[in-house]
């Protein structure tokens, strides 16, 4: 086990296993020695792959069975409420349980550095980079190979999680909430040792009234890292300003104003990279270059490089991580690429990502023709509440295919997002726009449409009927047109 201490092992199981966060708690506490147990409503990619790999068997569906012989704890997932057979059982036989932040906190942050990465958009990428920073710079100096736990999988380790006796944890730290008797949101838990806040942006409308109550959640937050500690704050929001602003210990800034203390300046795409130069204190600090696009990710890299400085990670380690960063998991991910056309992939949850998707693909693919194949399924997409911003977003696309709102029965009619109305607005202001009732017709209507060098993103936090899968195959079925 790589040298990681084996603490008195426990049967452990984890209700609600195939959530990215629970699947790797698994891992953890799987390489840790405990006996790892799981069940969930259905197994589903990609998490149920890796719990497979690991040896990890998923019951289905969730059965008071399930919890037969008693373990010694039960996790509990955050999307499991009262009424599930489960908590029920763990509840009437008072069988111990937690929450998955307030187990990873017990078991694995106590007594290590807890790096935590948060905020609205770009926290999965932010934190894979921050541990592959961490990881080439083991490469000089072994201290440095950190545990990880991220809300997706870093394709540099094939993993979304890693256990090492070092002293260092890198989380990300989602704003959602807990479980069903801890609403607070996860982050809460993981007290950072140093920070890094990308954006602060409404969202997760299902538990957050407003914008208010989310910059509160990220007070919170600031106000747990210690003075000894560190925060590394994107410069440009106003949120982010405000939720800053008491901190007990140094701040930092990254991003394109003069005033920032980590300034990006002369960002550019060429060559199937990005480029771009940070400046420190009115120097040069660096050129660095990735292979990912996008203003955004150019935020997140220096975002990461800032704190891994602040950790005493050199600069060659952060220029070599960063030049030979891969990616992460449905995070403009290219599916595939049939007949000259290019088929992406994006874990679409806001509006503010759909634009910053569909802006990068743009630096990447100047001269094509970009579709964006929405399905609204997020929280926050299924609300009209963000219904303006989503359509000035999708007006980045050349033309828009989008889908009914996933499960619209569980929206309250006068809170649910109405997709004709996102049409009618996009094709009033000149972007073809077409609502589809099923994937199948999606595809019915835009596949005769498609010529080689067009690119299409898929946008969506699920499965989205299958259609990564539907549209490979019509398209290989489709002679080449150009």
């Amino acid at each position: 086990m790589d040298g990681v201490e084996v603490k008195q092992a426990r049967h452990i199981h984890l209700s609600g296993i195939c959530g990215t966060a629970m699947a790797s708690l698994a891992g953890l506490l799987q390489l840790e020695g405990h006996r790892v147990t799981g069940s969930d409503k259905a197994a589903y990619p990609p998490m149920s792959d890796q719990l497979r790999e690991m040896g990890i068997s998923v019951m289905e569906p969730y059965a008071e069975t399930n919890l037969d012989p008693p373990p010694d704890l039960v996790v509990i997932g955050n999307a499991l409420s009262r009424g599930n057979p489960e908590i029920e059982r763990a509840l009437d036989a008072r069988i111990p349980f937690a929450s998955m932040a307030a187990l990873l906190r017990e078991e694995f942050l106590i007594g290590r550095s807890s790096l935590v990465v948060a905020g609205t958009h770009g926290k999965t990428t932010t934190t894979s980079m921050l541990a592959w920073i961490y990881q080439v710079a083991a490469r000089e100096n072994a201290a440095f190979e950190p545990s990880f736990l991220i809300g997706g999988v870093a394709e540099n380790f094939g993993s979304s999680f890693q256990l090492r006796p070092t002293g260092t944890f890198i989380v990300e730290g989602d704003e959602y909430d807990t479980a069903f008797f801890d609403k607070g949101p996860k982050f809460l838990h993981y007290f950072p040792d140093a920070l890094i806040l990308t954006h602060v942006e409404f969202d997760h409308a299902d538990i957050y009234a407003d914008l208010a109550a989310v910059k509160t959640a990220f007070k919170r937050l600031v106000n747990l890292v210690p003075r000894r500690g560190i925060i590394l704050a994107f410069d440009g929001s106003p949120n982010v300003s405000e939720c800053i602003e008491r901190a007990f210990c140094r701040v930092e800034r990254y991003g394109f104003t003069d005033g920032a203390n980590w300034r990006i300046a002369n960002l550019r795409h060429e060559d199937g990279l990005t480029r771009w130069e940070v400046w420190r204190g009115g120097a040069l600090w660096a050129e660095l270059e990735m292979r990912l696009a996008g203003e955004h990710n150019a935020l997140n890299a220096t975002a990461a490089a800032a704190l891994a400085t602040s950790q005493g990670v050199s600069k060659d380690a952060i220029m070599a991580a960063l030049a030979s960063f891969k990616s992460v998991k449905r995070r403009l991910e290219v599916r595939a690429e049939i007949n000259g056309i290019t088929i992406i992939d994006d874990f679409a949850h806001h509006p503010t990502a759909i634009r910053e998707t569909l802006r990068a693909l743009r630096s990447v693919y100047p001269n094509s023709r970009l579709w964006a194949v929405l399905e609204p399924r997020s929280n926050t997409l299924r609300r009209k509440v963000l219904a303006d911003d989503l359509i000035q977003s999708l007006q980045q696309a050349d033309c828009v295919m989008m889908a009914g709102v996933y499960q619209q029965e569980r929206i309250p009619e006068d809170e649910r997002l109405h997709p004709e109305d996102v049409v009618n607005a996009l094709n009033a202001v000149g972007t073809p726009a077409q609502l589809c009732p099923s994937v199948d017709a999606i595809l019915d209507s835009m596949v005769p449409q498609l010529q080689s060098g067009d690119v299409v993103a898929i946008l969506s936090n699920g499965g989205f009927d299958g259609i990564y899968e539907k549209l490979p195959a019509r398209l290989r079925g489709k002679p080449p047109t150009s």
